[in-house]
């Protein structure tokens, strides 16, 4: 691989890297009580939570809502910046990484 395909190469990585920071995925969990939206780069953005589903008696079951929620926006996340790199990764190989 040639400087000027590198050049091309790296140019679109970080395209994609721009397009992941815009990129927000909302996930919710306890039927609608918890919601996180995360970017394509694995920052929360936000955290909802709908007061109208907390049992202030059962704070546990609120916390495994906002830990089932975080844990699948980080996946689906991960999944999304997966996908939009995958074009990339044998290009990757070409610069020894």
């Amino acid at each position: 691989m040639n400087r000027f395909d590198q050049a091309k190469m790296l140019l679109r990585v970080k395209k994609i890297q721009k397009e992941l920071q815009k990129e927000i995925i909302t996930v919710e969990a306890g039927d609608g009580a918890v919601k996180v939206e995360i970017t394509g780069e694995q920052k929360i953005k936000k955290i909802h939570i709908d007061p109208d589903f907390v049992d202030t008696d059962d704070i546990g079951q609120l916390e495994r809502w906002i830990e089932d929620a975080v844990k699948e926006a980080i996946q689906t996340s991960q999944k999304v910046a997966a996908e939009k790199m995958q074009p990339m990764m044998g290009m990757l190989g070409g610069l020894g990484m």
